[in-house]
Order: C-alpha cells, then sequence, then structure tokens
C-alpha cells in the first residue's frame, strides 16, 4: 500500500530515500554540506531558507543518519552545533552528482557547469555511472532496473 501517498511506501528505495530528503531543501542543504558549509547560519544565509525550514531538514538528515551533529563553541560564545556529513551521507554524492550530472547534460545554461566533479588531491575529472562487478562501466542505455519479488508494486 502507499505510504504518504507515495506508490511502494517503505518496501520501494527510491521512496525511502525521497522520504529521507524530504524536498529541495533536503537536497540543497545535503549539497552544501558537500561543499563544507557546517554551521546552521551559513546554511540559512546560503541557501536564503527560513529557519524553521532548516532546522526541520537538518533534524531529519540528522534522525536518518545522513549528517552528524556536532557541537563547537567560538571564544565568548555559547556551545552550538555544526552539521557534518556522515558515511551515509558521503554515499548521497554519488546522488548529486548524478543530479547535477544530468542538470548539466540535458539542461544546461550559458555560463557552464557551475561545479565539476574532481578527485580528491588531484584534477581528474570524475563522472557518475553504472559500474560492474568486473569495474567496467556500463553505459545507462544498457542498465535496466529488475524487479524482484519484494516489488511493492508487482503484479
Amino acid at each position: 500500500m502507499a505510504r504518504d501517498g507515495i506508490p511502494g511506501g517503505r518496501l520501494c528505495a527510491i521512496a525511502r530515500t525521497l522520504d529521507v530528503l524530504a524536498d529541495r531543501w533536503g537536497f540543497l542543504v545535503l549539497r552544501e554540506a558537500t561543499l563544507g558549509v557546517t554551521r546552521f547560519a551559513e546554511l540559512r544565509d546560503r541557501l536564503q531558507i527560513a529557519p524553521d525550514v532548516l532546522t526541520d531538514r537538518l533534524g531529519r538528515l540528522v534522525e536518518h543518519g545522513v549528517l552528524e551533529r556536532v557541537p563547537y563553541r567560538e571564544p565568548g560564545s555559547r556551545t552550538r552545533f555544526e552539521y557534518r556529513l556522515t558515511p551515509a551521507g558521503e554515499d548521497l554524492k554519488v546522488v548529486l552528482g548524478a543530479l547535477q550530472q544530468w542538470g548539466d547534460l540535458h539542461d544546461p545554461v550559458a555560463e557552464g557547469p557551475t561545479m565539476v566533479r574532481r578527485v580528491v588531491g588531484g584534477t581528474r575529472a570524475l563522472h557518475v555511472g553504472f559500474v560492474d562487478r568486473q569495474g567496467r562501466e556500463v553505459p545507462p542505455s544498457e542498465a535496466r532496473f529488475v524487479p524482484t519479488a519484494a516489488y511493492p508494486l508487482a503484479q
């Protein structure tokens, strides 16, 4: 049965992932976290997001283990928290990279890409793709999604 009106509900991995990220703000908070923006005020200012919405999205991402809440204290100030990517959050870089790559390819802007993906410590370009068990890249046209017996919308 559908959960929150989404066919497949909790059984569908795509629906569960969308449930964690919630909406465009979840994706954009995650984007900023991958760029090293970790503090509430920085996130609020960069995204121009309402504080209550940001609080909700950060809470959801922490609750689902995508971000961790880490205390810090500036001299003379009270303890505050920053939000750092967890290993699960690091894994979502692939999702963000795929969305970015698709946008740059299929809905480009005249100014060109706003970001490129590179290997840490190097200049080697990266792209997102399917890779088989032998480490060979498989073109998207040759990849298919095969429902299992657990697929919630099976006929």
